[in-house]
């Protein structure tokens, strides 16, 4: 779950909800040496030996992304201090719970309380995001999954990072652009796989908290062509 894979021709870097679960399991019955070299950790901590492997990954629409935190924070027995804390301990609903998320790297009101109440270090559970690494996203005028995005991904080297609404066309041409050899177990397997959920989210917005999104996040939404309602 949430494993940044190590294969012979290239580095998987799982995104929070960006169907990495998916993906690592693909990798691990169809990429001989596929091995996890870590949970939820940005690109960047690979081994030094890996840094010259092009990246894979997925990214998805930011509208989506906020949904699908809140819904799964919101349903666990016990959230993550990062919801607990812009949620106002589950007493907010999604609307004010996401202007407070999407606030961090504006008027950082919740930062710092944030920062203190995540862990000190990288744990691999969970987001797995210390205090100490949400600091860049201080006055950078980031939405979270912007910032999130950049945190994952930002390495030296080749990026294929594509829409996880399209996974498993984009895997295959992520594989073919790596030069990663695709079997035709593989191939039939792509062909049967379940898609990834499609989010229905956008009752869960107003005007202008999507307008919000749209502001905060903007470089992802024009990086990877995002309109709401996609």
């Amino acid at each position: 779950m949430g494993q940044m894979i190590a294969a012979g021709r290239f580095v998987f870097v799982h995104l929070h909800t960006c169907g990495g679960d998916l993906v690592n399991e693909f990798f691990r019955r169809f990429v001989p040496g596929s091995r996890q070299i870590g949970r939820h950790v940005p690109r960047r901590m690979a081994p030094p030996a890996l840094s010259q492997l092009p990246t894979l990954g997925f990214v998805r629409s930011p509208w989506s992304y906020y949904v699908v935190w809140y819904s799964l924070q919101a349903a666990r027995t016990e959230p993550s201090p990062l919801y607990r804390i812009v949620s106002d301990g589950g007493r907010l609903d999604f609307e004010p719970t996401i202007r407070n998320l999407l606030d961090l790297g504006h008027s950082g009101r919740y930062l710092d309380a944030v920062q203190a109440a995540l862990p000190p270090r990288f744990t691999g559970r969970g987001l797995n995001l210390p205090g100490f690494a949400l600091e860049p996203i201080r006055g950078s005028q980031l939405g979270f999954f912007t910032f999130l995005y950049r945190h994952m991904y930002d390495a030296p080297g080749i990026r294929h990072i594509r829409r996880v609404e399209r996974l498993w066309d984009e895997l295959l041409d992520m594989l073919f652009a790596v030069g990663q050899p695709v079997s035709a177990p593989m191939r039939a397997y792509v062909r049967d796989a379940p898609a990834p959920r499609k989010i229905a989210y956008t009752e869960r917005y107003s005007g202008a908290l999507e307008a919000l999104v749209a502001e905060r996040d903007a470089e992802i939404i024009a990086r990877y062509g995002y309109q709401f309602g996609d």
